[in-house]
Protein backbone atom coordinates (compact mmCIF):
# COMPACT_ATOMS: atom_id res chain seq x y z
CA UNK A 1 0.00 0.00 0.00
CA UNK A 2 1.23 3.72 -0.97
CA UNK A 3 0.06 6.70 0.51
CA UNK A 4 0.45 10.02 -1.67
CA UNK A 5 0.96 13.44 -1.05
CA UNK A 6 1.33 15.07 -4.59
CA UNK A 7 1.18 18.30 -3.09
CA UNK A 8 -0.02 20.53 -0.40
CA UNK A 9 -2.48 23.50 -0.57
CA UNK A 10 -1.57 26.40 0.92
CA UNK A 11 -5.29 26.48 2.18
CA UNK A 12 -4.84 22.35 3.25
CA UNK A 13 -5.85 22.41 7.10
CA UNK A 14 -3.06 20.51 8.95
CA UNK A 15 -3.55 18.67 12.08
CA UNK A 16 -1.87 15.92 14.34
CA UNK A 17 -4.10 12.71 13.77
CA UNK A 18 -6.32 11.33 16.79
CA UNK A 19 -6.74 7.79 15.97
CA UNK A 20 -10.58 6.91 16.44
CA UNK A 21 -10.41 3.25 14.86
CA UNK A 22 -8.45 1.14 14.15
CA UNK A 23 -8.98 -2.00 11.39
CA UNK A 24 -5.80 -4.49 11.94
CA UNK A 25 -5.11 -7.15 9.41
CA UNK A 26 -9.29 -8.18 9.04
CA UNK A 27 -10.10 -11.14 7.14
CA UNK A 28 -13.88 -12.17 5.86
CA UNK A 29 -14.59 -15.19 4.33
CA UNK A 30 -18.09 -15.78 3.03
CA UNK A 31 -20.06 -19.12 2.70
CA UNK A 32 -18.49 -21.09 -0.63
CA UNK A 33 -14.84 -20.22 0.28
CA UNK A 34 -15.51 -16.49 -1.14
CA UNK A 35 -12.84 -14.31 0.43
CA UNK A 36 -13.60 -11.26 0.77
CA UNK A 37 -10.87 -9.33 2.49
CA UNK A 38 -7.92 -10.27 3.14
CA UNK A 39 -5.52 -8.52 5.80
CA UNK A 40 -7.24 -5.63 5.08
CA UNK A 41 -6.27 -2.55 7.15
CA UNK A 42 -6.97 1.09 8.13
CA UNK A 43 -6.84 3.84 10.30
CA UNK A 44 -9.45 6.43 11.09
CA UNK A 45 -8.89 9.33 12.63
CA UNK A 46 -10.96 11.45 14.73
CA UNK A 47 -12.34 14.27 12.05
CA UNK A 48 -11.50 12.10 8.76
CA UNK A 49 -14.00 11.83 5.76
CA UNK A 50 -12.46 9.06 4.18
CA UNK A 51 -14.10 7.76 1.05
CA UNK A 52 -13.60 4.15 -0.10
CA UNK A 53 -13.24 2.88 -3.66
CA UNK A 54 -12.74 0.36 -5.73
CA UNK A 55 -14.21 -2.56 -8.04
CA UNK A 56 -17.40 -3.90 -7.68
CA UNK A 57 -17.33 -7.06 -5.03
CA UNK A 58 -14.21 -5.68 -3.76
CA UNK A 59 -15.43 -5.54 0.06
CA UNK A 60 -16.19 -1.66 0.63
CA UNK A 61 -19.98 -2.56 2.20
CA UNK A 62 -18.78 -5.47 3.86
CA UNK A 63 -16.03 -3.33 5.53
CA UNK A 64 -19.03 -0.83 6.80
CA UNK A 65 -20.81 -3.46 7.88
CA UNK A 66 -17.69 -5.13 9.77
CA UNK A 67 -17.18 -1.88 11.30
CA UNK A 68 -20.76 -1.57 12.66
CA UNK A 69 -21.12 -5.15 13.83
CA UNK A 70 -23.58 -6.05 11.39
CA UNK A 71 -21.20 -8.44 10.26
CA UNK A 72 -17.98 -10.43 11.96
CA UNK A 73 -14.67 -11.18 10.82
CA UNK A 74 -12.55 -14.46 10.58
CA UNK A 75 -9.33 -13.12 11.77
CA UNK A 76 -7.64 -9.51 12.49
CA UNK A 77 -9.10 -6.80 14.61
CA UNK A 78 -11.29 -3.46 14.63
CA UNK A 79 -10.78 -1.55 17.86
CA UNK A 80 -12.25 1.55 19.13
CA UNK A 81 -9.98 4.54 20.87
CA UNK A 82 -11.24 4.51 24.11
CA UNK A 83 -13.86 2.00 23.48
CA UNK A 84 -17.11 1.75 21.57
CA UNK A 85 -19.80 2.97 23.59
CA UNK A 86 -23.41 3.32 22.75
CA UNK A 87 -24.82 5.83 20.29
CA UNK A 88 -21.05 6.05 18.63
CA UNK A 89 -22.01 4.77 15.60
CA UNK A 90 -24.41 5.85 13.13
CA UNK A 91 -25.40 4.65 9.55
CA UNK A 92 -26.79 5.44 6.18
CA UNK A 93 -27.56 3.66 3.99
CA UNK A 94 -27.99 3.84 -0.42
CA UNK A 95 -31.86 3.66 0.23
CA UNK A 96 -33.21 5.71 3.23
CA UNK A 97 -35.20 3.20 4.46
CA UNK A 98 -37.67 5.21 6.17
CA UNK A 99 -41.20 4.09 7.53
CA UNK A 100 -43.75 5.67 5.35
CA UNK A 101 -46.53 5.60 7.58
CA UNK A 102 -44.16 7.71 10.19
CA UNK A 103 -43.57 11.53 10.09
CA UNK A 104 -40.24 13.10 9.62
CA UNK A 105 -39.54 13.64 12.91
CA UNK A 106 -40.77 9.86 13.82
CA UNK A 107 -38.33 8.28 11.58
CA UNK A 108 -35.63 10.28 12.94
CA UNK A 109 -36.27 9.58 16.61
CA UNK A 110 -36.57 5.74 15.91
CA UNK A 111 -33.00 5.28 17.15
CA UNK A 112 -33.87 6.82 20.49
CA UNK A 113 -37.06 5.39 20.49
CA UNK A 114 -34.94 1.55 20.10
CA UNK A 115 -33.20 2.93 23.33
CA UNK A 116 -36.00 3.44 25.19
CA UNK A 117 -35.48 7.17 25.50
CA UNK A 118 -38.80 9.95 25.56
CA UNK A 119 -40.27 11.44 22.58
CA UNK A 120 -40.90 14.35 25.04
CA UNK A 121 -37.40 14.70 26.61
CA UNK A 122 -35.76 14.85 23.46
CA UNK A 123 -38.10 16.96 21.38
CA UNK A 124 -35.97 20.00 21.05
CA UNK A 125 -32.94 17.75 19.61
CA UNK A 126 -34.93 16.44 17.31
CA UNK A 127 -36.21 19.64 16.15
CA UNK A 128 -32.16 20.94 16.38
CA UNK A 129 -31.37 17.91 13.82
CA UNK A 130 -33.82 18.79 11.36
CA UNK A 131 -32.32 22.25 11.04
CA UNK A 132 -29.46 20.90 10.58
CA UNK A 133 -30.14 19.30 7.53
CA UNK A 134 -32.77 22.18 5.97
CA UNK A 135 -35.92 19.95 7.09
CA UNK A 136 -37.24 21.73 10.34
CA UNK A 137 -40.31 22.91 8.31
CA UNK A 138 -40.95 19.46 7.49
CA UNK A 139 -41.13 17.61 10.86
CA UNK A 140 -44.53 16.87 10.54
CA UNK A 141 -44.27 15.51 6.87
CA UNK A 142 -44.68 11.85 5.79
CA UNK A 143 -42.15 10.21 3.57
CA UNK A 144 -43.63 10.49 0.64
CA UNK A 145 -44.73 13.72 0.69
CA UNK A 146 -40.81 14.21 0.31
CA UNK A 147 -38.54 14.23 -2.72
CA UNK A 148 -35.54 11.70 -2.96
CA UNK A 149 -32.90 14.32 -1.87
CA UNK A 150 -35.19 15.57 0.87
CA UNK A 151 -35.62 11.41 2.28
CA UNK A 152 -32.19 11.53 1.93
CA UNK A 153 -31.53 13.84 4.05
CA UNK A 154 -33.87 12.55 7.09
CA UNK A 155 -31.76 9.50 6.66
CA UNK A 156 -28.77 11.07 7.60
CA UNK A 157 -30.55 13.34 10.50
CA UNK A 158 -31.94 9.76 12.06
CA UNK A 159 -27.67 8.88 11.99
CA UNK A 160 -27.01 11.65 13.77
CA UNK A 161 -29.40 11.74 16.45
CA UNK A 162 -27.64 10.01 18.94
CA UNK A 163 -24.52 12.30 18.17
CA UNK A 164 -22.09 9.92 17.04
CA UNK A 165 -18.07 9.90 16.79
CA UNK A 166 -18.55 7.61 13.00
CA UNK A 167 -20.90 7.70 10.28
CA UNK A 168 -20.98 5.23 7.99
CA UNK A 169 -22.10 6.04 4.50
CA UNK A 170 -22.69 3.48 2.13
CA UNK A 171 -23.52 4.80 -1.69
CA UNK A 172 -25.72 7.66 -0.04
CA UNK A 173 -26.22 9.42 -3.21
CA UNK A 174 -25.58 6.74 -5.91
CA UNK A 175 -30.02 6.76 -6.65
CA UNK A 176 -30.32 10.93 -7.21
CA UNK A 177 -30.26 12.71 -10.04
CA UNK A 178 -26.85 14.40 -10.61
CA UNK A 179 -27.85 18.17 -9.54
CA UNK A 180 -29.13 16.91 -6.58
CA UNK A 181 -26.08 14.44 -5.64
CA UNK A 182 -23.66 18.13 -6.21
CA UNK A 183 -26.21 19.84 -3.39
CA UNK A 184 -25.97 16.76 -1.28
CA UNK A 185 -21.94 16.42 -1.43
CA UNK A 186 -21.83 20.24 -0.65
CA UNK A 187 -24.70 19.95 2.65
CA UNK A 188 -22.59 17.19 4.07
CA UNK A 189 -19.49 18.77 4.36
CA UNK A 190 -21.00 21.69 5.56
CA UNK A 191 -22.51 19.50 8.10
CA UNK A 192 -19.40 17.96 8.79
CA UNK A 193 -17.75 20.86 9.52
CA UNK A 194 -20.71 22.22 11.91
CA UNK A 195 -21.08 18.66 14.29
CA UNK A 196 -17.17 17.61 13.91
CA UNK A 197 -18.08 13.83 12.98
CA UNK A 198 -16.13 11.50 11.36
CA UNK A 199 -17.33 9.77 7.82
CA UNK A 200 -16.44 6.47 6.18
CA UNK A 201 -18.00 7.18 3.14
CA UNK A 202 -18.37 4.05 0.20
CA UNK A 203 -18.94 5.29 -3.34
CA UNK A 204 -18.34 4.58 -6.91
CA UNK A 205 -17.21 8.18 -8.15
CA UNK A 206 -14.23 9.27 -8.37
CA UNK A 207 -14.91 13.04 -8.21
CA UNK A 208 -17.32 12.57 -5.41
CA UNK A 209 -14.94 10.97 -3.71
CA UNK A 210 -12.16 13.50 -4.51
CA UNK A 211 -14.48 16.50 -3.44
CA UNK A 212 -15.57 15.15 -0.32
CA UNK A 213 -12.40 13.67 1.23
CA UNK A 214 -9.68 14.38 3.40
CA UNK A 215 -8.55 10.66 2.38
CA UNK A 216 -9.41 8.49 -0.77
CA UNK A 217 -8.98 4.74 -0.29
CA UNK A 218 -8.55 2.98 -2.87
CA UNK A 219 -8.99 -0.72 -2.81
CA UNK A 220 -7.84 -3.91 -4.37
CA UNK A 221 -10.37 -6.38 -6.29
CA UNK A 222 -11.38 -9.39 -4.05
CA UNK A 223 -9.52 -10.49 -1.84
CA UNK A 224 -10.28 -6.77 -0.78
CA UNK A 225 -7.42 -4.85 0.90
CA UNK A 226 -5.85 -1.49 0.48
CA UNK A 227 -3.76 -1.06 -2.52
CA UNK A 228 -3.40 2.47 -2.36
CA UNK A 229 -4.08 5.84 -0.24
CA UNK A 230 -4.33 9.47 -1.29
CA UNK A 231 -4.42 12.65 1.18
CA UNK A 232 -6.23 14.87 -0.60
CA UNK A 233 -5.29 18.32 0.37
CA UNK A 234 -7.73 21.04 -1.03
CA UNK A 235 -8.73 24.57 0.29
CA UNK A 236 -11.83 24.69 2.04
CA UNK A 237 -14.75 24.86 2.22
CA UNK A 238 -15.00 22.90 -0.89
CA UNK A 239 -17.02 24.12 -3.85
CA UNK A 240 -18.36 22.76 -7.45
CA UNK A 241 -16.07 24.95 -9.09
CA UNK A 242 -13.35 23.33 -7.13
CA UNK A 243 -14.11 20.61 -9.63
CA UNK A 244 -12.53 22.35 -13.04
CA UNK A 245 -8.98 23.55 -10.97
CA UNK A 246 -5.62 21.56 -12.22
CA UNK A 247 -5.50 20.38 -8.56
CA UNK A 248 -8.70 18.21 -8.96
CA UNK A 249 -7.47 16.84 -12.01
CA UNK A 250 -4.27 15.68 -10.90
CA UNK A 251 -5.75 13.81 -7.66
CA UNK A 252 -8.41 12.55 -10.40
CA UNK A 253 -6.06 11.22 -12.32
CA UNK A 254 -3.85 9.86 -9.70
CA UNK A 255 -6.62 7.77 -8.65
CA UNK A 256 -7.79 6.41 -11.79
CA UNK A 257 -4.66 5.42 -12.13
CA UNK A 258 -5.04 3.48 -8.57
CA UNK A 259 -7.82 1.89 -9.64
CA UNK A 260 -6.19 0.27 -12.87
CA UNK A 261 -4.13 -0.82 -10.66
CA UNK A 262 -6.90 -2.02 -8.52
CA UNK A 263 -8.90 -4.14 -11.18
CA UNK A 264 -4.99 -5.65 -12.55
CA UNK A 265 -4.43 -6.89 -8.40
CA UNK A 266 -7.73 -9.75 -8.83
CA UNK A 267 -5.92 -12.66 -7.21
Amino acid sequence: MRTERPFKSDHAVTREPHRLLEISHVEKIFPGDVVALRDMSLQVNQGDFISLLGPSGCGKSTVLRLIAGLLGSDSGSITWQGGQRDGDLGMVFQAPTLMPWARVIDNVFLPLRLRGESFRHHKQELMHTLELVGLEQFASAYPRELSGGMKMRVSIARALITRPRLILMDEPFASLDEITRLKMNSELLSLQEQIGCTVVFVTHSVSEAIFLSNRVIVMAARPGRVIRELTIDLQRPRTIELATTPEFSIYTQQVLEALQLSMASES
